[in-house]
């Protein structure tokens, strides 16, 4: 390999090890730290989470690469991994080509038998549920720094949910806490100077 592969090589490592740092410390930070996922710290601090960064350019190659990656996790032993991250930082930055991306992903799941087994839950830099404001900072419970494809066992969610008996409140729980905590909150949680 000669030294300009090298250097290439070099550069991307670096980049996925930034991109996974700034999705733990969301994770840490945000997801588990303000409880807008009460189920998410048994596997994080379990380290049951894989953090895949992909390279793709295009939503064809990111499918495909989502393929592989729902075919890992479906194999995988739940004991040594129990979710997968997806991050592409480099396809779908833009939030409406990520959304209509979503019914794709589900269809790659279903037509590889996993439906039932797999599901796959999205956040984004610029995630906007429907019906809110670009800036309402209830989507903040789903921005991510970098678009992702969270993909979870659906055997786990079932359990977790049957723990939770206030599952459903979370969404209400967490609009109450991010409005609390403001845009500036947000942003000072998980960028403190």
């Amino acid at each position: 390999m000669n030294q300009d592969h090298l250097g290439v090589a070099a550069a991307r490592d670096e980049l996925a090890d930034r991109v996974i740092a700034a999705t733990r410390n969301w994770v840490e930070k945000a997801v588990i730290g303000l409880r807008l996922c009460p189920f998410a710290a048994t596997p994080y601090l379990g380290g049951l989470v894989r953090y895949r960064v992909s390279e793709q350019q295009t939503a064809e190659g990111l499918a495909e690469e989502l393929a592989q990656e729902l075919l890992h996790l479906a194999a995988a032993d739940p004991a040594v991994c129990e979710t997968s991250l997806l991050i592409h930082p480099h396809v779908l930055t833009d939030f409406l080509d990520y959304n209509q991306f979503l019914d794709q992903a589900d269809a790659t799941v279903a037509a590889l038998g996993l439906k039932g087994e797999l599901q796959i839950a999205s956040f984004h830099p610029a995630y906007q549920f429907a019906g809110s404001a670009p800036n309402d900072i209830e989507n903040y419970s789903n921005r991510s720094p970098h678009p992702m494809l969270h993909i979870l066992r659906e055997a786990s969610v079932q359990r977790a949910a049957a723990a939770f008996p206030a599952v459903n409140e979370i969404g209400d729980r967490n609009m109450v806490t991010l409005r609390e905590l403001g845009e500036a909150g947000w942003r000072a949680l998980l960028n403190p100077e």
